[in-house]
């Protein structure tokens, strides 16, 4: 895993800009911490930090490669590639010769030898750069499910790129300019395929590639989620979905450094983790878990979480012979002034949602990272099989919005409590939401014949695909990456995606529980306890003192007349919190505008934002 960057312009001198590159390349250090490179010619400069995972002595970046002596492309590359073993054969057999052993390498190759036809080769996680010599073209490709992100910035004579929006913010052609519009990205739970919160700041969405030359900008899509007839029975799809993730796992556990799983106890990080033991014959895997100090003593079963994951976790690793370790937390670390500026470092934008878990998850993957430099995760399970709640609860399907903003889930997602009630007004969030759901509902693709229910319901998947998901990527990529250690999501091998999309809704709800389908697939490596366990959502600290902490810090806010917020921000309702009296038990879902708040504050301190709202 790495950090790339670059920066092509048609009427500069690139030797005059490298300065420039360095601090863009410098910035996405933790992305990369164990080597970094430059590249340029006259008008185009590349940039790449390294995180080494394959052949950790070759495959430094940026590469070139070409042919007859001539170097012709020059690729910066960040992700995986997990069939570079089978593609390097075929590359070999079609008169390519390879210096190193790294993927980096195949992928460069591939280029010379397809082009962009190439991804339909590729399995993997990768955002990459290509810049074509002969053709003075850059290519900017990103994988199907959009694990590894890539953004990118245009200018009057050329474009920027990276792979997180502080590359581009460190060149002085970009503005850190807030509209409207990103206010609305920032505080509504949706992720706009292409949109940053950035004005003049865009995301190369997933399945795509971008192109920039003396021609001007161009996009396309390489893949996207297609409708087609089921025609497997019960037994095969199930045996069907067993396989392909077994694949994909067993794809994912190759590497040249130590290599572990997140393991909360649910279906979802059990199934990987079972899978990824099968996987490794006699040897053990190694699995890390989370929690925080005296929650098995007081827990508080609430409306999502009707149990500690300890228990579970301990199960699930005993039966498969894992070497299991769990990362206890205390509140206190959650308030920890540097943890939160690295949080929001590692994000480059405000933590609107899920409050506590971004610091948490960041100090979990910190601990892990002494131990291991490469996780898999069983993110994008719920997405794919139907796991949340508003799968299967009758007013979110039948609700004329994106399901999770329905009654019952969108307390959850709720950072508006405290701000002025003129500018709610004109955020019109609710407009804006409509607009992006028609919008969305408008790419959903068509199978003849469908029944009304399984329509509705692959709708409902692709929303949650397309809309939801990538917020949880984003938040597995960048916390991670903020200590260098590299997640890998088995569930996004876009082979099991493209199957699972067209199951029909029966199969998937088989016995009536969530995710019966992988339940099913999953049952061989699985203890009864976790077979039959309900989804419960990563763990979130009920300890008063952190909602104490985060009141604390919104009387410091009020009490600063120069506090960035303090214009957007309902005073008279944040004073009535900064009074509340201490509950005995925490509530995640009773403190989003709190947290909302708090982390506006500090981004619009931190960034030097220009406002334009």
């Amino acid at each position: 895993m790495c950090g790339i960057t670059g920066w092509v312009d048609f009427e500069l001198n690139m030797s005059t800009k490298v300065d420039v590159l360095k601090q863009m390349t410098e910035s996405l250090a933790n992305r990369g911490p164990d080597a970094d490179g430059i590249w340029h010619d006259a008008h185009a400069a590349i940039g790449h930090r390294r995180l080494s995972i394959i052949d950790l002595s070759g495959g430094r970046q940026p590469m070139e490669a070409g042919t007859m002596g001539m170097a012709q492309a020059v690729l910066t590359f960040c992700g995986e590639i997990y069939n570079y073993r089978e593609l390097r054969k075929e590359l070999q057999s079609a008169g390519h010769a390879f210096e190193t052993e790294s993927d980096t390498e195949v992928l460069l190759k591939a280029y010379l030898q397809w082009g962009e036809d190439m991804t339909s080769r590729l399995n993997g996680m990768y955002a990459l750069g290509i810049w074509n010599r002969r053709t003075e073209e850059l290519v900017l490709i990103r994988d199907r499910i959009g694990v590894k992100p890539l953004y990118y910035y245009p200018t009057p004579t050329g474009i920027l790129f990276g792979s997180e929006p502080k590359a581009i913010l460190a060149n002085p052609a970009a503005r850190r300019r807030l509209s409207m519009n990103g206010l609305r990205e920032i505080f509504d739970m949706i992720k706009t395929p292409e949109q940053t919160v950035y004005d003049g700041m865009f995301e190369v969405r997933p399945g795509h590639i971008v192109r920039f030359s003396r021609k001007g900008l161009s996009k396309r899509a390489y893949w996207s989620l297609q409708a087609a007839p089921h025609t497997d029975d019960y037994g095969t799809t199930v045996r069907t979905v067993r396989d392909i993730l077994s694949d994909a796992v067993t794809r994912q556990m190759v590497a040249d450094v130590p290599i572990c799983t997140l393991l909360s106890g649910g279906l979802d990080s059990s199934a990987i983790t079972g899978f990824a033991a099968q996987s490794q014959g006699s040897r053990k895997v190694r699995s890390f878990s989370v929690d925080f100090k005296n929650n098995m003593k007081n827990f508080e079963v609430d409306a999502v979480r009707g149990a500690p994951d300890a228990p579970f976790a301990r199960a699930l690793a005993e039966h498969v012979g894992a070497e299991h370790t769990e990362v206890l937390l205390d509140s206190s670390e959650l308030l920890d002034k540097t943890v939160r500026s690295n949080v929001l470092r590692a994000l480059d934008m405000p933590s609107v949602y899920w409050g506590d878990m971004w610091p948490s998850l960041y100090l979990l993957f910190r601990s892990i990272k002494n131990h291991s430099t490469v996780a898999l995760s069983g993110e994008a399970a719920d997405e794919i099989f139907g796991g949340y709640k508003w799968f299967h609860n009758p007013a979110a399907i039948q609700a004329d919005t994106f399901p999770w903003l329905t009654p019952g889930s969108s307390r959850y997602f709720g950072g508006l409590g405290l701000l002025d009630p003129d500018l709610r007004g004109q955020l019109d969030i609710e407009a804006y939401r409509k607009e992006r759901y028609l919008e969305a509902l408008k790419e959903v693709p068509v199978l003849p014949g469908e029944s009304a229910v399984d329509r509705r319901m692959r709708e409902i998947t692709y929303l949650n695909l397309t809309r939801f998901l990538q917020t949880l990527l984003d938040r597995n990529d960048r916390m991670s990456m903020a200590v260098g250690l590299e997640v890998r999501v088995p569930f996004c091998d876009h082979r099991l995606v493209d199957y699972v999309f067209n199951v029909p809704w029966h199969m998937k709800n088989a016995d009536g529980r969530e995710k019966s389908l992988l339940r099913a697939a999953a049952k061989e490596v699985l203890p009864e306890v976790i077979y039959n366990r309900v989804k419960t959502p990563y763990p979130a600290t009920q300890d008063p003192r952190y909602e104490n902490g985060l009141r604390d810090e919104l009387a410091e806010l009020l009490a600063d007349s120069n506090a960035p917020a303090r214009p957007l921000l309902d005073l008279k309702k944040a004073g009535t919190w900064t009074k509340r009296t201490d509950a005995a038990v925490s509530h995640p879902y009773n403190r989003g505008s709190l947290e909302a708040t708090l982390s506006l504050n500090r981004w619009m301190k931190e960034y030097d934002l220009e406002l334009a709202v």
